[in-house]
């Protein structure tokens, strides 16, 4: 019997899966923050922490894995790289490959090893694989590096902005004026600018929440930065799509994190579905079906030249780790 190991660390928590050939669990390990750009000393303590309980549950040594693979959190850059190829070689597994947590999410959400995946929670990235393997991201950098607009922290600040400009007639009159005044509790716009240029107040993250909400109620404002912002992210994916010349094959572009995949109306996907099919008529969207650290083992798979059939893909549907979430320090 062999086993494979997928590993996703993320900046809060790490979590490790290992499994046998069949894609029966056969270990599970949990542990806290795994960004080594946060802190390297504990995210190497932490993802070795996450691999041992895993291991010890499983009742294997590093070697009998037969390919273990990390989707890690920062794994951006070739200075990143720099740090984490030594400090996943400490941990002893004979093979196994390292890549930023994106790709992992890609690969939970498709049966094939390559295609595309949009992440649209807190932040952004975006990142693709074509069929020779080679790989390319976007994203995580900010607005000032090519990004678009298009996280929750965007959207947040969209709210903030499109109430301000309401108020002030530089903007259209929008639903999102007395929403932000009455989610953040400021009895006027000017309150809340004097809170924001005098005492550092900044727009809580669930404004982005309102922006939906006017959507739903069809305010013209928030239907057109949704409509802006998906058109963006879409671009992002149809970029790196053409930079590895997939622009004639059948893929999915998987999307994920909290804004694209569970956020209503749907004004913002279809924009983005719509930018992509201008470059990649075949692709077709979906959404991550299962755990992440699920795509890490996958991807495990595939490293080893394995195909996962029916069998593998529904038992790693089924993985759950709510009874371990909790476990992380």
């Amino acid at each position: 019997m062999k086993f494979y190991m997928g590993v996703d660390a993320g900046g809060s928590k790490i979590f490790c899966l290992l499994v046998n050939e069949k894609g029966e669990t056969v270990g599970r390990g949990v542990s806290g923050n795994g960004n080594h750009q946060t802190n390297p000393l504990d995210a190497e303590k932490n993802i070795a922490s996450a691999c041992s309980n895993a291991l010890r549950e499983a009742g294997l040594k590093p070697a009998e894995v037969e390919f273990a693979y990390f989707g890690l959190a920062g794994a951006d850059r070739e200075p990143d790289y720099a740090i984490l190829r030594p400090m996943i070689a400490k941990l002893g597994f004979p093979r196994h490959a390292i890549a930023c947590d994106t790709m992992i999410a890609m690969r939970a959400g498709t049966d094939r090893p390559y295609g595309a995946v949009v992440i649209s929670g807190t932040g952004f990235n975006a990142a693709a694989r074509n069929r020779a393997g080679e790989e390319l991201q976007y994203g995580g950098f900010g607005y000032l590096f090519g990004d678009g607009q298009g996280s929750g922290r965007d959207m947040a600040n969209f709210a903030f902005r499109s109430a301000v400009r309401a108020w002030d007639g530089r903007g259209r009159p929008t639903l999102l004026h007395d929403m932000v005044l009455e989610t953040t509790g400021f009895a006027s716009v000017p309150d809340m600018l004097d809170a924001a240029l005098d005492e550092g107040y900044a727009p809580p993250l669930h404004l982005a929440e309102l922006i939906f909400r006017a959507a739903g109620e069809g305010d013209e404002v928030a239907v057109g930065i949704l409509a802006e912002q998906g058109v963006e992210l879409g671009n992002a994916a149809a970029a790196l799509i053409q930079r590895l010349g997939m622009e004639n094959e059948e893929f999915d572009v998987v999307l994920g994190g909290s804004v694209l995949a569970k956020s209503v109306p749907a004004i913002m996907q279809d924009a983005l579905a719509k930018r992509i099919r201008l470059t990649a008529p075949q692709a077709k969207i979906t959404r991550i079906t299962m755990e992440p650290v699920a795509g890490a083992v996958l991807s495990a798979m595939d490293q080893a030249g394995i195909q996962a059939g029916t069998q593998v893909m529904n038992n790693l549907n089924t993985v759950s780790f709510d009874d371990l979430k909790g476990d992380a320090r």
